[in-house]
Order: structure tokens, then sequence, then C-alpha cells
């Protein structure tokens, strides 16, 4: 079993005191300690699940990892990334601009994305991203001529739609045919000629593709490997020229309840590893580079919510919903994508989970519901509920909404709780506000 199988951090446990603890630290203290809600991080997962990609992928020699930076990105996050060898997938200035302030270099980055400004495409040629992957027609062009003012040739990736379908949530679904991502298969030869005639301050290097979120499949990272080197060995083969990677995205799924089997970094890796050996044969092409760029299942499992229990209401013959000082605005999957979760009472975690009740959220929505019909202890005003396996997509996704403050981030290690990302305050929230001078 990998980390991302697990459905809590690996270092969650019950202390002397009753309470849940992650990290070594208590977590009713961190919540009395920072406040509600909270985001909570575990240095040892991260890391252990890090290190887990780099073993299960190191039988083969030429492995790139990119930690993708849109599951949650933090310059603490940007420097534990960095530490443990990746580099990282990049979709926006923001996040280019962010490990860029880290003070970490971007030479082993990629940035993608379908829609990059001509601003956000500047900055990374000046700040030295190492390779970006190309999304479309325009792009094409706007990347050239960045580069040409630069006097820079630029490395890059088509990224591609391979026409392949996992089976996962309709909106993040991103490999199959009908996506507002890439070049279909068969612009791919209009592109590579535009690049070698047109585009002399780019080069291309590879072809991209990513197949989907939450995945629970392995034989279709065999079907995406086998359709990017069967796409090398046709533009080697009519244009004589050899690439020498490929990028297959992540997607790996992770455990966020019971009844759910994600596979392991060891299974995908096994099979992706093996289509290439076997694919590269049989398209009669080099074995090329590969890029993996893992995001929720790092982060995913390392991060828990802690929310503070308010009001409550039974209705007759119906649901009991019980509500919490967050919400759909710092946790906006279940609303998105329906995301089921698993929680506790980090207080009393041995109680008895003899209630089922509805966790509603604080927003002025009928629809922020954080978790359906879960068993858990009685529920009273200030108990701490902890929500797992919300470390991607939570604070990344969040939202002022309702002129809500954003919540605090902490990383936790050897009893040890650090401020990654302070709490909002009010003078944060109206900073950027304005008032016209004719409503003075």
């Amino acid at each position: 079993m990998t980390a991302n199988q697990s459905l809590k951090p690996i270092t969650t446990k019950i202390n002397e005191k009753g309470h849940l603890e992650i990290g070594g630290c208590d977590l009713v203290e961190l919540a009395d300690k920072y406040g509600t809600p909270l985001y909570v991080y575990d240095e040892a997962t991260i890391r252990t699940i890090a290190k887990e990609y780099k073993e299960a992928f190191s039988a083969y020699k030429n492995i790139n990892m990119l930690f993708a930076a849109k599951a949650f990105m933090t310059k603490a996050i940007a420097k534990i990334m960095d530490s443990e060898g990746f580099g990282f997938d990049l979709v926006s200035g923001g996040e280019i601009y962010t490990v860029h302030s880290a003070g970490i270099s971007l030479a082993k980055s990629l940035f993608n994305g379908n829609n990059k400004s001509y601003e956000e495409l500047e900055m990374a040629v000046e700040l030295g991203v190492g390779k970006i992957s190309v999304d479309n027609f325009l792009e094409l062009a706007l990347l050239n001529n960045a580069a040409k003012a630069r006097n820079k040739t630029v490395e890059i990736l088509l990224r591609v739609t391979p026409g392949i379908e996992c089976h996962t949530h309709e909106y993040i679904q991103t490999g199959h045919l009908d996506s507002k991502f890439g070049f279909d298969l068969t612009q791919v030869n209009d592109a590579v000629e535009l690049i070698l005639d047109e585009y002399k301050n780019l080069k291309l290097v590879g072809v991209h593709a990513h197949i989907g979120s939450q995945i629970f499949e392995t034989q279709i990272y065999y079907d995406e490997v086998e359709v990017l080197l069967k796409e090398i060995s046709i533009i080697q083969e009519k244009f004589n020229i050899k690439l020498e990677h490929i990028n297959l995205g992540g997607g790996l799924g992770i455990k966020y309840t019971e009844a759910d089997c994600p596979p392991s970094v060891n299974e995908i890796a096994e099979k992706i590893i093996s289509s290439v050996h076997e694919n590269a044969k049989k398209y009669g092409i080099e074995e090329p580079h590969i890029y993996i760029e893992p995001g929720r299942s790092i982060v995913g499992t390392s991060g828990i919510s802690l929310y503070t229990v308010g009001s409550s209401k039974q209705v007759p013959k119906g649901k009991k919903y019980v509500a919490v000082d967050g919400g759909m605005a710092d946790n906006p999957r279940p609303s998105l994508y329906q995301a089921v979760y698993t929680a506790d009472v980090a207080n009393k975690p041995e109680d008895e989970h003899s209630e089922k009740v509805t966790i509603a959220g604080r927003f002025c929505e009928s629809g922020d519901i954080l978790i359906k019909d879960i068993e858990l202890p009685p529920l009273e005003e200030g108990d701490i509920l902890c929500i797992y396996n919300t470390g991607a997509y939570g604070y990344s996704m969040s939202s002022n909404y309702n002129r809500v403050l954003k919540p605090a981030a902490v990383l936790v290690n050897n009893s040890q709780s650090d401020i990654i990302i302070d709490r909002e305050n009010y003078e944060h929230l109206v900073s950027l506000d304005r008032i016209p001078d004719r409503l003075k």
C-alpha cells in the first residue's frame, strides 16, 4: 500500500488526551491556537508520497517528477517539493511567480494551460521555465513572438487530446476527444509544419497529454503511453525530427472514503514503464524521457480541514443538519463535483458514531453541504470536526463568497506547527476595493 491509498495522514493517531493528533500536534489545540476553519498539512505524509513516486519509477532511468501546483501551491509547499527533487507543473503566472519567489529554479518546471496570456508567456520565458506545453495554434504564435523578442529558443511539447476517456466525473475528464485542452491528433501535423517552417524560436521536443483526475484505473495509463509513442513515431517518420519527451500528466486517485480503492503508485508505475518498453519497441523509436505530474495524490491525503460546530436543525421526520463555520467557499468540491468525504470529531474520536447527520456550511446557499448523511458521535456546539483528504483543491479553489475570510493553513511535523498561509482579516478583504471620487 502506498500513502495515496490511506484515508488519513500517515501520522494520524489518538493521543493521551483522547484527541486526534497529526504530525505530533493535537488538532483541538491547533484549532484553539490558530482558529477555524483551518487547513492542516502533514509534512511527513507529503514527503512520504513524494519518495514513493520516486521509488516506484526508479527502475526507469529517464523520469522527471513535476508537482501539479494547481492542487495546492504555497512557497512552503514549493520548498518541500523542490527539496524532494520535484519540478513543477504550472498553469498560471501566479503559480510561476510563487515558485520563483520561493527562490527555486524553474529550469525543471513546465508551463501548461489552454489560454495562456502573452504576459504569462513572457514571464515564463524571462524566468527560465524549462519547457512549455503548447495547447493551440494561437499560443504557438504568441510564444514564438515572446521568445524572439528576447532572442531565446524555447523547448516545447505539443499537448494533444489522445481520445481516451477515464471513468471519473465529467468535469475532470481532460483526455477525451471533445475537450477544451490540446491539439486534436488530426491537427498535429499542421502544428509541426508551422514550428519547423515559421516559428524558429520554438524547438519541439515532445508531446503531452492528460487523461483526467481521480483515476482508479491502470490500463488507461498503458493506453495513453501507446497513443503518445505512436504519435511520436508518426512525427519522426514524416518530419525527420527526433522527439525525446512524453508528459503523461497526473490524475492518480486517492482514498476519500472506505469504499474507494485507488491503485497504488507502484501499480501505475509498472503499467507506464511496461507500456514504454513494449510500445517504443513496437513503433521503432527510442524510449523517451517521461514526465509525471502528481498533485492531488501528493497533497490530498496529506491535508485535513478543521471546523468548529455551531447550530443544528432537526427537520421533523427528516434530516438533522449540523452547521460548521466553513463550507463551500473553503471547500467547493462537494458543490462542484458531488465529492464525498470522511470525518471524525477531533475532541472525541473514540465516541460511538451513533447519530446520522448532514454537515452544512455557513454560506447562503442551499447547496452548501459538506457531507451528507454521515454517522458521527452526537455533535455539540464547540466540537471540532476534522474532515480528511481535503489537502487538494480546497484552498486553491477557495473564494471570499459572502465576503467571508479565507482560512489559514498550517504545516505540522514532529510536534511543531507553522503557519504557511496567514488567515485573512477584514483589511485584507477590502484592500483592493476602490470608491470612485464621484461616490465620495
